[in-house]
Parts: structure tokens; C-alpha cells; sequence
């Protein structure tokens, strides 16, 4: 990944692979095709105050539960990229913003794809969202966090009918769905509305410990089952938590040289 002008990383662990999608299967495949999709542009991944988006028409869908695979408003793999709207939502670390760096990692092999946290760029102004329009695959976390800004809608509001004359996509995390939002622009709180609507669900004790051990394979590691379980009874049963904690384990083992054992990590933890 690209270091980005105002100092956003898009970790290298945040791919598709890496994500246990439990209930979320839905929600993990229409990702991917939107990612599939990319853009006509260039390939390259950007994100900061520089760059673009660019999108085809809205479209109304309900709220999908992400792990329904079929109902009334469920979208089929074979629906993925004909909208250009899409909403994750959900508690924290339920993967939201996971899965929007993982969109933004694969589309950017083949278009123009960029990653903006608000809840970190917000405070430097709503300028931060200047010529994005350049962007293929344009994805936003945190929306939540300007919502009701009449500043900041207004400019969303601009680069929503931006998306809706070109043929990129638009991706957008926030923990609630956008009916649910204070908006002060009622037509641009329509327009989330009418997107594709996502409501991501928590993993069960199993599907952590399932998360985890990919999330180690992919790095390299291998987490056997009682290392795994010992990690979730003594910690906080958060991803964001437990993801970290594997991180500060996987630099001790590389230094160490050793394998992700119960005594081995009791004695990094306590150091």
C-alpha cells in the first residue's frame, strides 16, 4: 500500500483473506464484486485529500442482514457493481472498516481506489473531501462521525451527484443504517437510504476463535486451538482487541523465534 498525504496506512493485513466472514457472508461477497469491479482507471490506491470517485445511479434497496443469503431486499453476487451506493453498519469492530480497506486493496489493482477515515480526518475540515471525484472506488469509514454538519452534507451531498453521472462506486461505514441518522439535508439522507444497506453481525465465541487462526495464518503463524481459546478467556472478546494482540505476539515470535504457545505469550504479555 501507498503512504497517503495526510498520513493514513492502509494495513497490509487488511485483504479479503484475512476476513472471517461468519454471518457476514453477504456482505463479504457484494464487497468483493464491487472490488472485483474497480473502475476504468489507472490502478493505483490513494487515499487522503487528493483523489476521487465516481458512480452510476441509486438504487433503493432495504436493509440486508449480512448473513441472509436469500428475502425479500437480498442482492445476489450477480447484482454486485449495478449500484453505486453501498452502507455498512454495525457496532465497532464488527469488520466494517476491515472491509473497506479490503475493497480499496484489491480495486486498487486494477483502478484509482482510496480509503478516508473521517473519524481521523474530520477535525482537519470538510476540504479533506476536495477532488475525490478523480477516485474510481471511493470508500469512506466513520460517516457517522459528520453526519448532521450542514458543511459536511453539503459536500457529500455534491459529490453523491458526482457519482451518480460516472461508473464507480461509493462505499460508506458507520455503526448505525442511514435511516437512523440525524441528517440535516433530508434529500441526501434519502439518497443513503435508497443505497445498498448492510448490517454487519458480531461473531460468535467459535467464529472468533475461527477469525483468529486465520489471521494468524495469513501472517505466517500457526495459533493451535488451546492458545486460541486461552487468548479469548482472558481477554476482551473485541476483533479489534484480539487482532492487536496477535500483532504484538507475532513481532515477539519473529524476534523470539517461537511458536504461539500458552507459557509463550503469558510471558510476552507480561512483559
Amino acid at each position: 500500500m501507498q503512504q497517503i498525504p495526510l498520513g493514513v496506512r492502509i494495513p497490509d493485513r487488511a485483504v479479503f483473506e484475512s476476513f472471517f466472514p461468519g454471518r457476514n457472508v453477504q456482505a463479504v461477497e457484494y464487497a468483493m464484486g464491487i472490488a472485483g469491479r474497480g473502475g476504468a482507471g489507472v490502478g493505483e490506491a490513494v487515499a487522503g485529500r487528493q483523489g476521487g470517485a465516481s458512480g452510476g445511479g441509486l438504487h433503493a434497496v432495504p436493509v440486508v442482514g449480512a448473513g441472509e443469503a436469500s428475502g425479500a431486499g437480498a442482492s445476489s453476487p450477480a447484482d454486485v457493481g449495478t449500484r453505486a451506493v453501498t452502507w455498512l453498519c454495525g457496532p465497532t469492530s464488527v469488520g466494517k472498516t476491515h472491509l473497506l480497506q479490503s475493497i480499496v486493496a484489491r480495486a486498487s489493482q486494477r483502478a484509482r481506489a482510496g480509503y478516508f477515515p473521517l473519524i481521523e480526518l474530520a477535525p482537519l475540515g470538510v476540504g479533506v473531501l476536495d477532488g475525490l471525484m478523480s477516485l474510481n472506488c471511493l470508500c469512506l469509514d466513520d460517516l457517522d462521525q459528520v453526519v448532521g454538519r450542514l458543511d459536511w452534507e453539503k459536500t457529500l451531498f455534491g459529490l453523491l451527484r458526482e457519482i451518480q453521472e460516472r461508473d464507480g462506486n461509493l462505499v460508506v461505514a458507520a455503526k448505525a443504517p442511514p435511516a437512523l441518522l440525524p441528517w440535516s439535508l433530508r434529500d441526501l439522507g434519502s439518497r443513503f437510504t435508497a443505497a445498498a444497506v448492510f448490517q454487519l453481525h458480531e461473531l460468535d465465541e467459535d467464529e472468533q476463535q475461527k477469525a483468529l487462526q486465520l489471521h494468524a495464518h495469513v501472517r505466517g503463524l500457526e495459533l493451535p486451538d488451546d492458545t486460541a481459546r486461552w487468548l479469548l478467556r482472558r481477554f476482551p472478546r473485541d476483533m479489534r482487541t484480539l487482532y492487536g494482540l496477535l500483532d504484538t505476539l507475532d513481532e515477539a515470535a519473529l524476534v523470539a523465534q517461537r511458536r504461539l504457545t500458552v507459557p509463550f505469550i503469558r510471558s510476552v504479555l507480561k512483559e
